[in-house]
This record gives C-alpha cells, structure tokens and sequence, in this order.
C-alpha cells in the first residue's frame, strides 16, 4: 500500500491528491519540498488570504489546484518544530488527519508530502508519517466481519509518499502488517476473541509466513496462568490456552529472542473484582500478546539474518466464580518458586511468570534474550502517562538492549521511559512467611503503590527463576500505550512498540 515517490510531477499521474505536511512558517517549508511551480504557487495564494495557514492551521484545509492530482491539494500546517522536545509525532499526527481528510474529500491515492526538518532526530520521519497516515484505513476486526457494515464510499488504497525509499516503503509495509494484526487483536471483543479464538486467528494469519504456530490446550504446565484460569473452565468457549509462535532463520542462529506476551481477553479481577466500572475496556487486557504476536509478524517478513523468534502467548480468561482463586493461596509456579497470592487482579505477572520460565528452560545468557510485554498496571500510566514503560535486569542493561530501544523509539515516533530496579521492589515482593518463596502483590491496586510498577518486575523475576540466572530479561509495560487517548474501551490501538522493537533488534544486527 505504501510506495516511494522520487518526483512529484511524476507520482502525480497514479495520485488524486496531494496532501502537504509541513511546520510554520509554511512558506520556507514550501521551498523545501520542491514541488512544481504551478503548485506551490496555487499554494502560497492560498497563504495570502487564510492567515491561519501560514501560523499552522489546527485542521487540514482543501485547496482547489487544478494541476495538481485530482485537482486538489490537502495542506495541513503545523505549529512551528523548534523545541527540542518536539519529535516526529508533530508531523506524523498531522499527517494521519491530513490523509483522512483526503479520503473524505474522495481520494484513494493520495500522494504525500511532508517537509522534513533538518537534524538526525528527524531521519525516519517520513516512514513515520507513511505508517500513521495507512493506519488511518484499518477497520476494527468486528467492525469488518459485521452483516451490517457498510463499506465506506472510497477507501485508501495506495499511498505515495514523496522522497521516500524504496527500502524505507518495504519496511513500513512490512511493519503496518504487524501492526495490523495487533490492532484486530486488540481490539477484539471478549467473545469474538476468547482464548482459543484469538489462537484461531493467529493460525489463519501465520500461514505462508513461515512462523510455526502450535497451540497448547492443557495448560497443567503453566500452574499460575492455570491458576488464573481456573473460574473460567467450566465455560469451554472461555477456557485457555498458550500460542507458541517460533520462526527459524535460515542459515546459522546467532541470536534467540525470547517473547513472552500477556494474553488475558477480559479480566474481571477475579475474586477482586473489579468495581465501579473498572471491567469496561478489559477485553484489551490482551494487549501484550497482541504486540508480541504482531512483533513476529514482521520479523517474519523482515528476516533479520541469524535471529530466532520464539513467542509464547498466555491466552486466558480472568474470570469468577465458586472455581476462582484467591488471596492467600499459595501455587508453586513452573519455575517451582512457591507463590502468595495477595490479590487475584494482580494476575497478568502470574501468566507472564509461568511463561517465561518456560522460555528459560534450556536458554543460553550468551545468546539469548527475554522479552516480556504486557498490558500490566495501572501505576505505568499514572508515572510516564502516554509511555512504555521499560525496566531491565543487569546482564540486559550490560546489552544496551534498553538504550538501542529508547534511541530506535526517538526516530520512530515511539518513545519509551526507563526505569531499573531497586532493592526495595524485591524486598516488596520478599516472602512474609515461611510457606512461601515470593508474594505476588499487595492488597491495592498498582496506582496506589508506591513503585507499582517495577515491584512487579521484581515478582516476574523471581517468580519465573530468572533472578540470578545471567540470561538478559526486560519487560515492557504497554498501558499507558495500548490505546490512544487512554480510553481502554474507545480508544484506537496504536500498534506500539512494535516498529521501535523491528528497529533495535535490526541496528544490534547492524553493530
């Protein structure tokens, strides 16, 4: 859907609109695009009579130009880029309603062109702005398989982006793949998505990409996450499952990645349920699995040289019932660490506990690194709001793995905040008895804990035998990122940090 357009004039003849992205003053960024004469003049008319233009209007306006493709131009002006804290979000966004707008007006293949400002925080821009603007022509998975939709009277179907390579146009189609995927799977709903469906989708989507994909019914080896599931039972279409996802490059394996994605398609809080409205929206609790399976759906298109991928995916129902678990039990988890269950909606570290002891098993701390990612607390979002939040083990942090993420996620309009832990998360999460190894959580929900989200870290780490075993583990908290804006039941899957994640694992390959 994405192609690179080396000249204007050229890219013209298979468009039916321009749409131009630039910073006040509009003007000067006009010079720099090097469009036709005729164009930019038709363009600048328009600046002499809407002042608003020229200072950065605050909506894409339509500018009849009757030699440009189709006739119009789409100028979407921005404030002026010069803080330092401005990123390529500032002209990403734009462009995302810019094309919308081109798609209202009736074109569906726009040609895009963005005025890019100088400095090396600004490289990637335009695959930045390419994959904002194709994102604005996925449907919600429901939404298309619905009797009832209507399809829209002109849909965008190509999209040019002026300058732009032809390497750059084959990653970002190869990206906006993955992070297609993980929207529908974001955004499905808890029974069009249930456990054993959302691995039904992932069998359908992987074939033909060479990712193999078996699903494991009997979860009796993952006692946490079957703790988890043990209310839903008794429901067959409710009860769980792990997706393991493993691609195999050719040639010689250099490198294993690890991925360990939290699949929970709706949490109740189990025997803590959730009150005053807090279920609406936790049918995206399956947020990390989504991003993990999307991950790998590009790094299967993208065959980074020596890389194995191998993912496992805790799909499970956090239900309740006379079956629910509860505070104060205590399960051995798969790594044999013995768990104090302190409060049932603390449940996604549990899964994520489980599966990465499996990934454990047999890993090599030389070769190997493990990923989690996980929709995991509320505390992510109240401490960097919309942010990943990234935390590391030591033999990680002596990787740089954090480092190459936060550098890949500046470029690509996904930036991340870091944080490293402490001894008191673990002194938290310490055992309070002797019948026990580790205490899953306190009694409050994460925002009302101090350091809520790293003292989960420490638990996973624990928990999963990971701690003091040298193999390189960061975990990634999506919370506050899953959706935007932050409205778990409305809000629109944004897809991150899946491009960040493709760029770091491929500038380690580079190094």
């Amino acid at each position: 859907m994405i192609e690179g357009a080396a000249e204007a004039s050229a890219a013209a003849k298979d468009s039916d609109a321009l749409v131009v992205v630039a910073p006040a003053p509009l003007r000067t960024s006009l010079e720099k695009l090097g469009l036709p004469d005729e164009w930019r003049r038709a363009l600048e008319a328009a600046l002499s009579v809407d002042q608003s233009l020229a200072e950065g209007s605050p909506a894409p306006t339509v500018v009849a130009v009757p030699s440009a493709p189709g006739g119009r131009v789409v100028l979407a002006p921005t404030a002026p880029i010069a803080h330092d804290t401005d990123d390529c979000r500032v002209l990403s966004e734009a462009a995302a309603t810019a094309i919308a707008r081109a798609v209202q007006a009736g074109a569906s293949q726009p040609l895009l062109a963005v005025a890019v400002p100088d400095g090396a925080r600004f490289a990637r821009t335009l695959e930045v702005c390419a994959l904002s603007a194709v994102a604005t022509a996925w449907e919600p998975l429901e939404a298309r398989e619905s009797p009832a939709r209507k399809a829209p009277p002109v849909r965008l179907r190509k999209l040019s982006v002026l300058n732009l390579s032809s390497e750059a146009a084959a990653r970002a189609n190869a990206l906006e793949k993955g992070r297609a995927m993980c929207r529908d799977l974001v955004t499905g709903g808890p029974e069009r998505l249930t456990p054993l469906r959302f691995a039904e989708y992932c069998e359908a989507a992987f074939k033909g990409t060479g990712v193999r994909v078996a699903v494991q019914k009997d979860v009796s080896g993952y006692p946490l996450l079957a703790a988890v599931a043990r209310a839903s039972m008794r429901v067959e279409r409710h009860r769980p499952c792990v997706v393991c996802l493993d691609w195999v490059p050719e040639g010689h394996v250099t490198r294993t990645l690890l991925l360990a994605g939290k699949g929970v398609t709706y949490d109740m809080g189990g025997a803590d349920l959730k009150t005053n409205g807090g279920m609406a929206g936790m049918s995206r609790d399956k947020g990390g699995a989504a991003t993990v399976a999307g991950l790998v759906r590009v790094l299967a298109e993208r065959k980074i040289p020596g890389l194995r991928v191998i993912a496992l995916l805790g799909m499970v129902r956090n239900s309740i019932g006379d079956e629910s678990f509860v505070s104060d039990e205590i399960i051995p988890a798969r790594s044999g660490v013995r768990v104090r269950i302190g409060n049932t909606d603390a449940e996604g570290r549990l899964v994520l506990a489980d599966l990465l002891a499996a990934l454990k098993e047999g890993a090599d701390p030389a070769t190997a690194t493990l990923v989690s990612v996980a929709t995991l607390t509320g505390h992510v979002y109240r401490a960097f709001g919309p942010y990943v939040g990234a935390i590391e083990n030591g033999p990680a942090r002596a990787q740089g793995f954090i480092r190459t993420l936060a550098e890949a996620g500046e470029l690509l309009g996904e930036p991340l905040e870091t944080t490293r832990p402490r001894r008191e998360d673990y002194q938290f999460v310490a055992p309070k008895a002797p019948t026990e190894d580790v205490l899953s959580s306190n009694r409050l929900a994460s925002v009302d804990t101090a350091r809520g989200h790293q003292g989960p870290f420490a638990f996973i780490d624990v928990a999963a035998g990971l701690k003091n075993s040298q193999l390189p583990f960061v975990h990634l908290d999506i919370s506050g990122v899953v959706v935007t804006p932050p409205d778990w039941q409305a809000g629109k899957p944004t897809g991150s940090p899946i491009a960040a994640l493709v760029e770091a694992l491929e500038a380690r390959q580079r190094s």
